[in-house]
């Protein structure tokens, strides 16, 4: 028997099922689309039925394409993007579409929330700001705006839970699930009824998932799903993580000296703390299943999806043929970017296509007629890097803020040694890249191995299931350059947001800056 398990991971924009053995190999790994709606301004919403069958597929083909039996899937489980929110009736079906983290329809309620008080003293009670897209707001508004939705809701779950039920019935979630959703106080765990009260939703109470750890087997994959998926019926299923603290767990974060670090959709910087009672007060904060420790996270969608963007519209015929060809857009960018480190850049990226932080615009700004191709992607590149740079300083801004001496970096931006670098030299801390492409699916691999009792702990699990591939130092010789274009940045950011007071702020774009 070949022993294997299985991730799932529903991002932003895909669903994956990713296959591996028990020391951590990356086997392989299948993708879907995920079918996105936009029924108005502000709204950003999914099929979750479409997102199972996304799921289902990859499940089967990964199954297929390898030539893996179902009898040595040990056991399977899920991650999902954190918050949002999915409103089902008992047997888990959905009530109407789920609701995507980005979405921004209830940012009147929360700066309503702002301007008497609630949102502060939420904040206090939850460890962490209140934002548009976070689940406690999104029941309000519901409340609010749909009272007839409210009135069918039987359940609510998040994103990998709606697909967990689906596999398996269980229809609970994890501490990090409920943490990002805003609805625990982080250091107890248990949910915040007094925010609930308070925020006028203390019936949504009644609603709510049973919360239990992340490593424990919660179901067996249920004859219908094994029809669907191809896995075998009875198969384990474990409860899981949001997919911040999968990839975190999968880039070997286990101590606060190490940095975790997603550029992907986008900008997630975490670290570890010992009590979630931070003087500085994160964008999101949840408890990690680590020797007790809390996760601290600062993001914007200030990331690599502004980068995809610009690839997907922008790049010129030789790239788009080269894409075209089964290229990937890393190795195609990362050729022009190479041929441009040598000469002076004085390109700013502002990458604020999904809104920036007071309004700010995207843009870049500083191109000359002599400019190129590269030297543009240097500047988007470095753009992106200082906005990490942005979050990583608040993250670290407190008395009591973590001190990492390392950065793991995960998301798109980890497949180019380039942009690795540069963030190494923006950041001024080395920055380490692990094995496999899929962490979201490799962290709750982690949590099935430690909850079939493969692994008797998380530590162990990582010791064995995680290496480090690669490892860029700092270049002393860039701080200076990356120090002016850095402060430079920052006073373009603020400047331009005064100009473009009409421009609303991403949902997920952190105030600061």
């Amino acid at each position: 028997m070949r022993e294997r398990l299985i991730g799932i991971d529903a991002g932003g924009t895909m669903t994956k099922a990713a296959l591996f053995d028990l020391d951590g190999q990356e086997l392989a790994c299948e993708r879907r689309p995920n079918q996105m709606l936009f029924p108005g301004p502000g709204h950003t919403e999914r099929d979750p039925d479409r997102m199972w069958q996304a799921a289902c597929e990859s499940i089967a083909s990964v199954l297929a394409n390898t030539g893996t039996s179902p009898d040595d899937v040990l056991a399977v489980s899920c991650a999902g993007y954190g918050s949002g929110i999915y409103l089902t009736d008992r047997n888990g079906d959905p009530v109407r579409p789920g609701v995507v983290s980005t979405d921004s329809r209830a940012a009147d309620l929360v700066a309503e929330w702002e301007g008497n008080g609630r949102a502060g003293v939420t904040a206090r009670r939850i460890q962490q700001r209140v934002w548009p897209g976070q689940a406690i707001a999104l029941m309000a508004w519901f409340s609010k705006h749909e009272p007839e939705t409210v009135a069918r809701t039987e359940r609510v779950l998040f994103c990998k839970d709606f697909l967990r039920g689906r596999l398996c019935g269980d229809f609970s979630t994890d501490p990090t699930d409920a943490g990002i959703a805003g609805a625990i106080d982080v250091e107890t765990g248990a949910y915040a009824r007094e925010v609930f009260r308070d925020l006028g939703i203390a019936s949504w109470l009644d609603v709510m998932p049973e919360i239990g750890p992340s490593a424990e087997v919660v179901g067996k994959v249920t004859q219908a799903a094994a029809r669907q998926t191809g896995l075998k019926e009875g198969t384990p299923v474990v409860r899981g993580v949001a997919d911040v603290a999968a990839a975190a767990l999968a880039s070997g974060v286990v101590t606060s000296d190490r940095l975790s670090m997603i550029a992907g959709t986008f900008s997630i910087n975490s670290t570890l703390h010992a009590s979630p009672r931070l003087s500085v007060p994160p964008f999101l904060q949840m408890p990690y299943p680590i020797g007790g420790q809390v996760l601290a996270t600062e993001g914007a969608a200030t990331s690599a999806s502004n980068f995809e963007w610009f690839c997907r519209e922008v790049l010129d015929a030789e790239a788009a043929r080269a894409l075209s060809n089964g290229a990937s857009v890393y190795d195609v960018c990362n050729d022009y970017v190479r041929d441009a480190l040598d000469r002076d850049n004085d390109i700013l990226f502002l990458p604020y296509l999904f809104g920036g932080p007071g309004g700010a615009p995207a843009g870049l700004l500083g191109l000359k007629r002599s400019d190129k191709l590269g030297d543009v992607l240097r500047g988007i590149f470095e753009g992106i890097a200082y906005a990490h740079r942005v979050d990583i300083e608040r993250l670290l801004s407190g008395y009591d803020a973590a001190k990492p001496t390392t950065i793991r970096l995960a998301g798109g931006a980890s497949r180019s040694a380039i942009w690795a670098q540069i963030f190494a030299d923006v950041l001024g801390l080395p920055v380490e890249v692990t094995d496999g492409t899929e962490l979201g699916a490799r962290g709750v691999a982690i949590a099935s191995a430690v909850a079939i009792g493969a692994y008797g702990d998380f530590e162990t699990a990582i010791s064995k299931m995680v290496r480090v591939r690669q490892r860029w130092e700092p270049n002393v010789a860039q701080r200076d350059v990356h120090s002016r274009k850095y402060a430079r940045f920052l006073g373009l950011t603020r400047a331009l947001a005064r100009e473009w007071p009409h421009q609303a702020r991403s949902p997920a774009q952190p105030s600061h800056g």
